[in-house]
């Protein structure tokens, strides 16, 4: 069978159904939720338009709750391959060249937000199953495209669907790398509180506010924070100018009457790899921990200097640990929050090896001086054997399709193939191809959408024959 020659013939129509697909703004949205959108209008949108797609290529579809549904190609026997995918995507940033969701075409490439995470594999995925389905391909299994709607969140929507539909036996997730992902870090997402502070002196400076950050697992690309004070604001102005030209620091003030607004921009990346990004927030507080604040602001913004500037890796905090299947656990300072009135909070998202203890972890966190643990949320490690036989099938469909050695890696994101016992996440970034996931400008090279699509369609006929 020459896969390639198949999807070929129909790339003018998935380069097309891509585009649409990408154009649907599929951000979380809590205030448009509701029961039959339980993750906002726009998720919503883009759940509805991939059922449809597979409900008028002749699948078996199915809504459940809205949370989750699947589309499903009929095998003879009961068992079920599963292609876990995903509709949502993390907030588009600043600073993107087109916009995010016109799903531009430019050097071969497609520009939106979700064209690598998750949007574009999925419909590279969904393109294979209508080419099994119409090559006429006899199947033993069932092939079932599992479609979430929270992954980028709190996963709410695979522990409603599993809740109701069997799991799968076996399957993969088209939502990192290729060749194979067999190993995924444990996952935790955690926030620490600040503590009351006794009554405190007055001081000539007061924050009043400092925020940064939209999401645990994205580095935050933007700080912005506001001091108030009679005297010596302008002076302070003065400072944030030379901090952000001595730390080629992009960022903005503005002063007025009793009030000095900072601002600083950073990287955004993918909480993976926190050092693939400039943590905006973790910048602002290290101008921040420079002035004579009130006690309270003092002592929060302390506490990330002391406890996250600088380390990425958990050397402060005494967590840092590393092992030969997963590599090293990684941190990341995703949400800083504070007002002059209410208690300081920090969000803060740590990827720990599949050998790791998260209970230890936790005891760390517990341990962080004027601070209690809010809340703690806990995804355990995965791990797939490189002899089972998911792994043999796939390392055999990638190096017939590619002609290179089908390595097994492990990341610190975590997919969806961590909801099977036996699922593995595979592709569609290409080796030597770079991460753009969660960053602006994010895009999926149209060759290599066309190439993932002919592996996974030969995959799904090697799993489901």
């Amino acid at each position: 069978m020459d896969w390639k020659k198949e999807v070929e013939k129909r790339k003018d129509d998935l380069v097309k159904d891509t585009q649409a697909f990408l154009r649907i703004k599929s951000v979380l949205e809590e205030e448009t939720k509701s029961a039959e959108a339980p993750f906002g209008d726009g998720i919503n949108e883009a759940f509805l338009h991939l059922l449809e797609l597979g409900e008028a290529s002749g699948f078996t579809v199915k809504n459940v709750d809205g949370y989750a549904g699947h589309i499903e190609l009929s095998g003879t026997s009961e068992e079920i391959v599963g292609i876990l995918c995903h509709v949502d995507v993390v907030p588009e940033g600043d600073g993107w060249t087109s916009d995010p969701y016109q799903a531009e075409i430019r050097d071969g490439k497609i520009f939106a937000r979700g064209a690598m995470d998750d949007k574009g594999p999925t419909v590279a995925a969904f393109y294979a199953m209508k080419i099994v389905k119409e090559l006429n391909l006899p199947l033993t299994k069932n092939v079932r495209m599992i479609i979430g709607t929270d992954e980028e969140s709190e996963w709410r929507c695979v522990d409603h669907y599993f809740k109701h539909e069997k799991m799968p036996e076996l399957g993969f997730a088209p939502d990192a790398d290729f060749p194979i992902i067999h190993a995924e870090k444990g996952i935790i997402d955690l926030t620490i509180k600040q503590q009351q502070v006794d009554k405190e002196e007055r001081t000539e400076l007061t924050l009043g506010s400092f925020q940064s950050g939209r999401r645990y697992n994205m580095v935050p690309d933007y700080a912005e924070a506001v001091l108030k004070g009679e005297e010596n604001l302008a002076k302070v102005e003065t400072l944030f100018a030379e901090f952000l030209r001595d730390n080629e620091v992009k960022g903005q003030h503005h002063l007025e009457d009793d009030s000095l607004k900072l601002s600083v921009e950073g990287v955004s990346a993918h909480a993976m790899e926190p050092n693939n990004g400039k943590n905006a927030g973790v910048i602002l507080a290290a101008f921040l921990h420079k002035l004579e604040l009130d006690q309270k602001a003092h002592h929060f913004v302390n506490t990330i200097m002391d406890k996250f500037e600088g380390d990425t890796r958990g050397n402060k905090l005494n967590i840092a640990f590393k092992d030969e299947i997963s590599g090293e656990l990684t941190l990341n300072v995703g949400i800083i929050s504070y007002q002059e009135e209410r208690l300081g909070q920090i969000g803060i998202n740590i990827r720990y090896p599949v050998s790791g203890n998260s209970e230890q972890i936790k005891e760390k966190m517990l341990q962080i001086n004027g601070f209690e643990l809010q809340s703690f949320d806990d995804s355990k490690p995965h791990h797939v054997e490189k002899n089972h036989p998911l792994i043999q099938a796939l390392q055999k469909v990638y190096e017939e399709q590619t002609g290179d050695h089908a390595e097994l890696i492990a990341i610190g994101g975590g997919t969806y193939a961590r909801s099977l016992e036996a699922g593995v996440a595979f592709g569609p970034l290409f080796p030597g191809r770079p991460d753009v996931a969660h960053q602006k400008d994010e895009y999926i090279e149209i060759e290599d959408l066309l190439k993932a699509t002919a592996i996974y369609a030969q995959a799904i006929y090697e799993l489901a024959k």
